[in-house]
């Protein structure tokens, strides 16, 4: 491919355009983090995770699991106002009932639920805080969920780098000013800092998209956006349930500080793979709703990794051969993290590969599909867990995050192979 047809190669710029968005968030993320491990240490990591879980399990919770129901969606009916009301009535429906049901389940448990992530009871203000502020949360996921199907990369790119920016901002201020306690509290409100952004840089192009008069619920959309909710529900809810659990394993069987090493090994891990969500929701997704024919399914399968798995493949090399100065750079008291690079580096490239070819469940709504495989990776990733941790400590958790990986690599293979069977009707969008 020459320069120029590389210029124009959309894939190709919205990959350009987020290598640069992840090198600005790595620049602020390795500041932050430096400075939460100095001041909260291991302990105070873990606790951070236990709290980022949470909050990705009630951005599912919240919205009933419609995001990616939203971008594909939008995607198909872009030029079609009609049909996107439609849409957005039935989206903001379920985000209502979703965050209220998420926030009387916190408010009613959140002296339990700050014991079990936090062991404090007096954390429960954290809990209570995060559920008056889910109603945002909510919205927050919808308007984002419109600028994807619409891949409005430049626009989503402005909105995560300020957003991002702002956020941190604030965690730094909150840091210095209440201790661990106040960068627990700048996680919750977060989702608020980026409404705002979001509003500001893209509040004039949802009017023409959404109307918010007349709403209610449109029972097609409703019925189609519940299979999101299921995919949702395993896909978010179960792996965040599942790494909390993990992490309160290592905490009771080893101990906190290697709780927090396995979190800061996270925290990198999603760092660079943060860059492969946005391409998913931005391209793929809306990509892989207009294909229904194998040839043109395959052909765009390996023009995606031709593009981003080498790319992907040297970043991750000078991750590991970096890894020393990245954890004096960003964990300088983490001395135990060393040997989690080479798995959860290697499980994450397989990872990536796997997950590009599993979004045609999402994008083709293949929900048993979907399920099944997600609920193998995420069973799979606990049971090695537990079967490894006693005989390797920490660096069995990770060790299963690599055996998991190749598995669900074969087996969503399989079940694409069979999807795209020719004695299959060509014009098969789901297998629900």
């Amino acid at each position: 491919m020459n320069l120029q047809k590389l210029r124009q190669n959309i894939l190709f710029k919205i990959t350009s355009l987020n290598a640069v968005v992840i090198i600005i968030r790595l620049i602020i993320s390795v500041v932050i983090q430096r400075l939460l491990s100095l001041s909260i240490g291991e302990a105070g990591i873990a606790k951070v995770g236990q709290l980022r879980n949470l909050m990705e399990i009630l951005g599912s919770t919240a919205t009933l699991g419609t995001f990616n129901g939203i971008v594909k969606y939008v995607a198909e009916f872009r030029d079609q106002n009609d049909e996107l009301q439609k849409l957005f009535n039935s989206a903001y429906i379920f985000g209502s009932i979703g965050s209220l049901l998420s926030a009387s389940i916190l408010i009613g448990f959140s002296k339990s639920l700050a014991v079990t992530l936090f062991d404090d009871p007096e954390m429960r203000m954290v809990i209570i805080s995060l559920a008056l502020v889910l109603p945002i949360f909510a919205l927050n996921r919808l308007f984002l969920g419109i600028i994807n199907g619409v891949s409005a990369y430049k626009t989503y790119a402005k909105i995560d780098i300020f957003g991002y920016a702002l956020s941190t901002g604030l965690t730094v201020w909150f840091l210095f000013q209440f201790n661990l306690i106040g960068v627990l509290m700048s996680i919750v409100l977060a989702p608020v800092v980026q409404i705002l952004v979001l509003l500001f840089v893209f509040g004039k192009s949802l009017k023409n998209f959404i109307k918010t008069s007349g709403i209610r619920l449109e029972i097609p959309y409703a019925r189609h956006l519940l299979a999101f909710t299921l995919m949702s529900f395993v896909s978010t809810v179960m792996i965040n349930y599942i790494e909390l659990d993990i992490r309160t394993m290592i905490t009771n069987t080893i101990s906190y500080t290697d709780a927090g090493n396995w979190t800061g090994m996270s925290f990198i891990s999603k760092n660079y793979m943060v860059f492969s969500s946005g391409l998913f929701t931005l391209y793929v997704i809306p990509k892989f709703a207009q294909i229904s024919e194998f040839k043109a399914f395959k052909t765009e399968v390996l023009h995606i990794y031709k593009t981003i798995l080498p790319i992907f493949a040297i970043g991750m090399l000078l991750v590991y051969v970096f890894r020393s100065f990245i954890i004096n750079l960003v964990y300088p008291n983490f001395t135990e993290m060393d040997p989690l690079f080479k798995w959860q580096l290697l499980g994450d490239f397989i990872r990536l590969a796997t997950l590009v070819i599993a979004h045609q469940f999402l994008a083709k709504r293949m929900v048993k599909s979907f399920v099944v495989t997600e609920l193998l990776s995420l069973g799979l990733f606990y049971g090695f867990s537990k079967l490894l941790m006693p005989i390797y400590g920490i660096e069995g958790v990770v060790m299963a995050h690599f055996y998991r990986n190749i598995i669900y690599f074969f087996v969503v293979v399989f079940l694409l192979w069979l999807y795209f069977k020719p004695s299959r009707t060509s014009g098969k969008t789901d297998d629900n």
